[in-house]
């Protein structure tokens, strides 16, 4: 299981972190290089204390291009969560209850970024959104009570080609349909699935890779081309 520290073993979607303490946030808080905060709690308020789905709103965080950000719980309100303007590792990093999203990936082509641990549940609409190019490694997370995990951004004014990788995921069921990701096949993005545990899902609900035309849904499942995996990379529990 994670644990609150940061050794990370497998994800478990019934394990998470209590705060050591908790801290209101009105404005945007930057942060560069390795920040390590000792899982504490961050939630909205004023100008931040927005909770729901509308575009635009401003982060919790905002991280520069190749900073690290460490041991984090984003609580409610949750604004738009994380904004990782280049390159950026999270690890072990929480959130209890998603707001816009949980984290936005606004880098460039060469771009790369880490989800290392931590998990986010109540998400009504997407965890992870990828606006900018590059690759999202995103590995032992957990994820209930959600709509779709990750989401390549399907009509942002500059469009990339990108790529996700999911490994050791725990997935919580939510009843109806979620995605883990949805991808643009004709943006040629690819998708890799692999250790993909999904929890209460008799009804197979849950829709391991969506394929788009931009907007536009085009299939599911994988192949040999843009969602890669097979039925052996999908345990149901």
């Amino acid at each position: 299981m994670i644990t609150t520290g940061t050794t990370l073993s497998t994800a478990n979607a019934a394990t998470w972190p209590t705060p050591t303490s908790s801290e209101g946030v009105s404005s945007t808080i930057q942060v560069s290089g390795t920040k390590d905060y000792g899982m504490k709690r961050f939630y909205g308020t004023g100008d931040l204390a927005g909770d729901g789905q509308e575009e635009g709103q401003d982060p919790i965080l905002r991280l520069t291009d190749g900073a690290v950000l460490k041991n984090v719980i984003i609580g409610a309100p949750g604004a738009d969560g994380i904004h990782c303007q280049g390159s950026c590792t999270l690890q072990n990093v929480w959130w209890e209850d998603v707001g816009e999203d949980a984290a936005t990936f606004r880098g460039g082509t060469g771009a790369t970024y880490h989800v290392v641990g931590g998990g986010a549940k109540k998400a009504a609409d997407k965890v992870f959104q990828h606006n900018g190019g590059g690759t999202l490694n995103i590995s032992n997370f957990a994820v209930q009570e959600f709509k779709t995990l990750y989401r390549s951004c399907g009509d942002c004014s500059t469009q990339y080609t990108r790529k996700v990788n999911l490994n050791t995921i725990d997935v919580t069921g939510t009843g109806s349909t979620a995605r883990l990701v949805g991808i643009n096949v004709n943006r040629n993005d690819v998708a890799t699935l692999r250790g993909i545990t999904i929890r209460n899902d008799a009804g197979r609900k849950v829709i391991p890779c969506q394929k788009y035309n931009n907007n536009t849904a085009v299939g599911t499942g994988p192949d040999s081309t843009n969602c890669l995996y097979s039925s052996s990379d999908v345990t149901y529990r």
